[in-house]
This record gives structure tokens, C-alpha cells and sequence, in this order.
């Protein structure tokens, strides 16, 4: 049995529901941190594996979220099990934390981490906490959530954090441990590591390098379709079907499709913060991920 180094757990997550699980032959993983294109990876997996832009079920239920602790581990594995094409899965967990299976594909996403962060402040006012506390076992939220700070301030403090990144998985020792990680396994034939403004900037050419990594042949004359149906502005349209929220855990599932942009988290700090900011990455990632990240 393949083993993970690491166990990641957290109220809503808990990785060693991976310990065991059957794989198949060409399966893909996706393993993001929160709001750095997850969703959208699914969708291009799902595009990809498909070749439709018509998915035959909601996105959510296509790519599962295996490791999240709102359904049981036996509903995810059988809905896996019941797939005929080629499956895709979810998991917000570092490679280090899933069993690496050679028949298998990994594919990490990285965003520029004061974007990603941006994008979870704002994630964070559209969930139904109660909810998401109901399916995971958790006490209920006690009264009203408080008031929280602006953004501008809200993201100074979250990159001076000094938390566990094994216990923090969105903190930004979190994100950079996640990343290194994969930095470091990136020559690895069957892992790819994937920009999300490389995503912004060539959709399509990004789409075509995935399908020729995974063996995926499509014919010419669906590429336009293929490609059209993983812009954000397509996505955002379909946002009853691709949110992640068949459970009901988002208060409003067009809000869920934001923005997806990037810069926004740089543009609002000031010279000061954002030095500061660079002081942090570097004692917490090397530098060729870096300038990578940072491009």
C-alpha cells in the first residue's frame, strides 16, 4: 500500500481518507490550495477527459473532493468507483500528504499568494458556516460571525502570520510549503506543475500542453469549444453546475466566480508591506520558486 509522508487534518479535512484508495491507471489528481484554480482545473480535466463542454452531471460530483469531511469516505469512493472515463479528483492536500502512485497523474496549480489570499478573504464572507459545521461533525457557530478588518488590513496581517504550515494550509507558510513541495518534484514524468497566469494569459496553449502530458488526444475541430468552455466568463454563466456546493455549504454560488484575475493582492499594499512581503517568501521558499511565482 502507498504511503503519504504526511497526515493533513483540519475541521473540514482530513487527508488519511486517501490511505487506501483504489487508483486507476491514468486517474488525475488536482492538488491546489484554496482559490488558486482549483475549480477551474477541474473544468479543464473535465473538458479534457470529456471532450464536451456539456458535462453529464454537476462538476462537484465529476471531480469529488476526496479528502473533504462533508460527505462520508464511502459515498466519495463509491461515486469514484461507479465513473467509466477517465477520473479527475479534488484535494486541497500537498502532494506529500497523498499516496504517488506512478500510474497516476498529479497536477499543481500555484498562484501568486497575495492574490490567492484575496480571493479566500472574500470566500470566506460567502460561506454558510453553519452548514458546512452541520456536515463536518463541528459545533455550531455561536451567534453572528464578528466584524472583520478591511482587506488591505486583513492581508498585511495574514502575510506577517507565524502559524504551523501543517496546520495552516492557507497561510502563507502554508501555501509555500504546499508549493516547494511540488517545486521539487516537478521533473517527475508523471507531475505537472501549472501558473495560474499562464492559465490567464494562453488558455488554450495550456490546455494543449495538459492533453499532450495526460495522452489525451482531441480533434481539431473541437478545440474552440473545449477552450471557450473554461474561460471564466463561460464558468461564471454555469455557476449553478461548477461551484463546488452540492451540498449547500456557498450562500450565493455566482459569488464563488469573483473576479478571477490577478495583481489585485499586490495593488493594495503599499512599498513597506510589500517588502515586507518579499522578506517573508524568502525565508520561507527558495528562490527559483520564487521567480517562478512571482513572474
Amino acid at each position: 500500500m502507498l504511503t503519504p509522508i504526511h497526515r493533513y487534518r483540519s475541521d473540514d479535512e482530513d487527508s488519511a481518507r486517501w490511505t487506501g484508495f483504489p487508483f486507476r491507471d491514468g486517474d488525475i489528481v488536482i492538488s491546489t490550495r484554496s482559490k488558486s484554480g482549483t475549480t477551474w482545473m477541474q473544468m479543464i480535466c473535465a473538458l479534457l477527459v470529456l471532450g464536451t463542454p456539456d458535462l453529464p452531471a454537476p462538476l462537484p460530483e465529476l471531480s469529488p473532493w476526496l479528502d473533504w469531511l462533508g460527505e462520508p469516505r464511502a459515498t466519495v469512493y463509491d461515486r469514484l468507483a461507479a465513473q467509466q472515463h477517465r477520473r479527475f479528483i479534488k484535494t486541497h492536500t500537498p502532494l506529500d500528504g497523498v499516496p504517488l502512485d506512478p500510474r497516476v497523474h498529479y497536477v499543481v496549480v500555484a498562484r501568486h499568494p497575495l492574490d490567492m489570499a484575496v480571493s479566500l478573504y472574500h470566500q470566506a464572507a460567502n460561506l454558510d458556516r453553519a452548514r458546512l459545521a452541520e456536515l463536518t461533525g463541528q459545533p455550531a457557530p455561536a451567534g453572528p460571525p464578528g466584524e472583520r478588518p478591511p482587506v488591505r488590513e486583513w492581508l498585511t496581517s495574514w502575510v506577517d502570520r507565524e502559524v504551523d504550515p501543517h496546520s495552516e494550509l492557507d497561510s502563507l507558510p502554508g501555501v509555500l510549503m504546499h508549493l516547494t513541495d511540488a517545486w521539487a518534484r516537478r521533473h517527475e514524468p508523471n507531475i505537472e506543475l501549472v501558473h495560474y497566469d499562464d492559465l490567464l494569459a494562453d488558455l488554450g496553449g495550456e490546455m494543449r500542453r495538459l492533453a499532450d502530458r495526460w495522452g489525451i488526444a482531441v480533434p481539431d475541430a473541437r478545440w474552440p469549444a473545449l477552450i471557450e468552455g473554461a474561460t471564466f466568463g463561460r464558468m461564471r454563466e454555469r455557476a449553478d453546475q461548477l461551484a463546488p456546493d452540492t451540498l449547500g455549504v456557498l450562500r450565493d454560488r455566482l459569488a464563488f466566480f469573483r473576479r478571477g484575475g490577478s495583481g489585485q493582492g499586490r495593488d493594495l499594499l503599499d512599498e513597506p508591506a510589500r517588502s515586507r512581503y518579499q522578506q517573508r517568501v524568502a525565508e520561507l521558499a527558495p528562490p527559483d520558486l520564487l521567480t517562478w511565482l512571482h513572474r
